[in-house]
């Protein structure tokens, strides 16, 4: 197997028909279900070209694509990286999270994670996350700032999970958006699946998985806005979808936002190109955590300012107002 793992082909015969995707690939290939699940999940298997889902029925001659990654090591290294931790106690710590930095060891990205600095920092992490993921409750895009809440033994990993699964930790983001929404505050609540045409995105569809998000506008920008950006619910990539479904991309994100430009002319055209050259990524950034200890019922309330790289974007923006 390359680094680039394995691809195989399978064509359903008669026998497969009417059985669920996951459960007759896994009986095909050496891997349990659950992992055959992840894969899709992943985006890693095509049905007939398309992204399916786990539990998709088969037909006779469905064209069945799986691509399984190479093994990942079985345990994350420790390494001595830069770790900005905003709280900490026996329990728990939170961290805010440059901007680059991917938060768990994956094919492709073995170090330099936020999993390998938490391990030189903290001897022993919460087991629950998995050996790559120790600790790990919830997770930042690679490209987004910002704070996020590490486990740092078992029981306290499930609690956090639990009120996370109950909507009672409160994560509040900061995003700079295309356009203008037509009122403030704003409500969405769309599903969201796997882009059954690209694979590395994620869309809002119809079947997918329930995703809220709130929206306020805290800034008026020419040609864009600084937004507060609360999650009720946590779907991967969930505020850049969202938002790029409305016609308001996030600026900076190459994923999501193509055609922001879209019915922008002259002065404000100018301004705005200016803004997408200065601003070096996706401009979003989690800067509020708030949630009850599950150790000591403490109610903590961490925030962290824009990092340098935005900060600069903003204040531009505001000087030239």
């Amino acid at each position: 197997m390359s680094d680039q793992g394995e691809e195989r082909e399978f064509v359903v015969p008669a026998a497969g028909e009417g059985q669920r995707l996951d459960v007759w690939l896994s009986s095909q290939i050496e891997l349990s279900r659950t992992r055959v699940a992840r894969l899709v999940a992943e985006g890693m298997v095509l049905w007939n070209e398309e992204v399916p889902r786990k539990a998709e029925p088969l037909s006779e001659g469905d064209r069945i694509t799986i691509r399984v990654p190479p093994p990942e090591p079985a345990h994350a290294e420790a390494e001595d990286l830069p770790l900005e931790v905003v709280w900490e106690d026996e329990s728990l710590l939170v961290v805010n999270k440059a901007p680059g930095m991917v938060v768990h060891p994956a094919p492709g990205n073995r170090s330099g994670t936020l999993v390998n600095a938490l391990l030189h920092h903290v001897k022993d992490l919460s087991g629950i996350g998995g050996a790559l993921r120790p600790g790990i409750v919830h997770r930042l895009d690679q490209d987004t700032s910002g704070l996020l809440v590490v486990a740092k033994d078992d029981p306290t990993h499930r609690a956090l999970s639990e009120l996370l699964k109950a909507r009672k930790i409160r994560r509040l983001y900061l995003a700079a958006s295309w356009g203008h929404l037509d009122r403030s505050p704003m409500k969405i609540d769309a599903p969201i699946d796997r882009d059954p045409s690209n694979r590395r995105r994620m869309a809002v569809r119809e079947g997918g998985r329930r995703a809220v998000t709130h929206l306020r506008v805290r800034e008026h920008w020419p040609a864009a806005e600084l937004l507060q950006v609360g999650l009720e619910t946590g779907r991967t990539h969930q505020i850049r979808v969202h938002l790029a479904h409305l016609g308001h991309p996030v600026v900076g994100d190459e994923l999501y936002g193509a055609g922001w430009g879209k019915g922008m002319s002259g002065g404000i055209r100018a301004f705005a190109r200016e803004l997408a050259r200065r601003t070096p990524r996706q401009f979003l950034h989690a800067h509020l955590l708030s949630f009850r200890h599950p150790r000591t019922g403490e109610v903590l309330r961490l925030e962290a300012p824009l990092p340098p790289d935005l900060a600069q974007v903003a204040e531009w923006v505001r000087s030239m107002q």
